[in-house]
């Protein structure tokens, strides 16, 4: 433990598993208390659990983003009051991946899916910032997508609300850098898991086949670039889309 995030709070939306329990994770172990949010009690218990008998700090706090403002407010309310009054770094990461093609798509699904996706991140961090600003400032971290920019089959509903994150992501650097509050942004690759010894491979490594990394990354991946953001290393950087894909995006694919 390095404690990079000494004495700093932290609050994780969707932090019950996957990528989120690992953000969660490893903000525990540089020395920040963290919120870990989601709509599963038993899992979000078990993150603290773990967290704690690690020797960190962390309190789960039940919320489902609907997308509606309240809900939003009220997890930041809470998550402050956990917190000793004030959030130093909002993760939002939260989201949900249904892949109906375009024409199948109804308007309930699509509303669901900009709420949680969209909506609810612009709404929560719209209630964060102001108590962030008045305590000298803090980090936003959104959680983007590989196929904001690099289009697959199916993926038109998730991706075009990944796309808003990223373009939130530069519009909120622009008004809340100045404010002392920095914005930027993480695009996960294909992120798996570690796998069984002796598993099938996973239809998502096909993907990652001909690129640099040659695989799929792992919730760890993620974790680490969400640290160098949230940490005072990364203090010039705003506004940015940290690429953590293997260089699924970056670099010319060659089939094998």
């Amino acid at each position: 433990m390095t404690e990079r995030l000494r004495n700093k709070t932290a609050l994780v939306t969707g932090s019950t598993s996957n990528i989120g329990q690992a953000i969660a994770e490893a903000f525990a172990a540089e020395g920040a208390h963290v919120v870990v949010s989601g709509r599963n009690e038993r899992r979000g218990a078990q993150v603290v659990e773990g967290i704690r008998a690690s020797g960190g700090r962390a309190d789960f706090v039940a919320a489902d983003l609907d997308g509606s403002a309240d809900a939003s407010r009220d997890l930041a309310e809470r998550a402050r009051a956990v917190l000793g009054g004030r959030i130093d770094v909002l993760v939002n990461n939260a989201g949900v991946y249904p892949a109906p093609d375009t024409a199948g798509t109804d308007e309930e699904t699509f509303d669901r899916v900009y709420g949680v996706n969209v909506k609810a991140p612009f709404f929560l961090t719209a209630a964060v910032v102001p108590a962030m600003t008045e305590a000298g400032g803090g980090v936003i971290i959104n959680l983007g997508s590989w196929i904001a920019r690099l289009g697959v089959p199916l993926g038109s509903l998730y991706s075009s609300t990944k796309g808003a994150v990223e373009t939130l992501t530069r519009a909120w650097a622009a008004e809340f850098g100045p404010l002392g509050v920095r914005v930027n942004a993480i695009s996960p690759g294909v992120i798996l898991p570690p796998a069984p010894e002796g598993s099938d491979p996973h239809p998502g490594e096909v993907m990652m086949k001909g690129t640099p990394a040659g695989g799929v990354g792992t919730p760890a991946a993620v974790a680490h670039a969400a640290v160098w953001l949230a940490g005072d290393e990364s203090a010039f950087v705003h506004g940015t889309v940290v690429d953590v894909d293997g260089g699924r995006t970056g670099v010319a694919v060659i089939a094998a």
